[in-house]
């Protein structure tokens, strides 16, 4: 079975990515399965920047290829926030309930809502180039949560298309529609090549 690394600690998207990745054949490991590597400091101003820094950092470490996700949430009222800070949006410890908290109250009264979920992936090798690719789900923002499904926004993001909450969605709907399955489509038909 072929190796994909995927630079990330976080279990929701580990899932996501072992959903997808082990019918293509690859074993995924994550930065849980190096803990003796330090975390990659995200100082891009991008998506991609930061998933390049990430990529790259850790497949110089590793000499291996890696692939690295940024992703997060960008909202059209909130000039694109909380953007890059999606993850510490509320504060330097990754909360999901607080950055919502934080998200719903800065947009209290607002009548425009729609927002999208963005993800960029790089893959980095030492036998290549790094490359990125990128997906996004559009769709707006709901009052209050709802489902139980999902991670991150998913409770708050509503997904017009099917008329659902993100986080309403089972896994397997989730991958057929979401930002991180849209970019890793892109991804698939390289990956091979490779």
């Amino acid at each position: 079975m072929k190796e994909m690394i995927i630079a990330t600690k976080n279990k929701g998207k580990a899932k996501e990515f072992v959903r997808i990745f082990e019918p293509m054949g690859f074993q995924v490991k994550t930065l849980a399965d190096f803990p003796e590597l330090e975390d990659v400091e995200e100082t891009g101003t991008s998506f991609e920047e930061n998933a390049t820094l990430k990529a790259e950092t850790i497949s110089k470490q590793l000499g291996k290829m890696v692939i690295a996700d940024d992703s997060g949430l960008v909202v059209d009222a909130l000039d694109g926030e909380p953007g890059i800070y999606s993850a510490r949006y509320a504060g330097e410890v990754k909360n999901d309930e607080a950055n919502m908290d934080k998200l719903l109250d800065k947009m209290k009264g607002m009548d425009h809502r729609s927002a999208r979920f963005y993800c960029a992936l790089a893959v980095a090798s030492p036998a290549f180039h790094t490359f990125t690719v990128h997906g996004t789900c559009e769709g707006s923002i709901l009052h209050e949560r709802r489902g139980t499904n999902g991670f991150g926004y998913d409770p708050i993001f509503f997904v017009e298309a099917i008329g659902k909450a993100m986080a309403e969605l089972m896994p397997d709907e989730k991958n057929q529609l979401s930002h991180r399955a849209k970019a890793i489509k892109k991804l698939e038909d390289q990956i091979s090549a490779l």
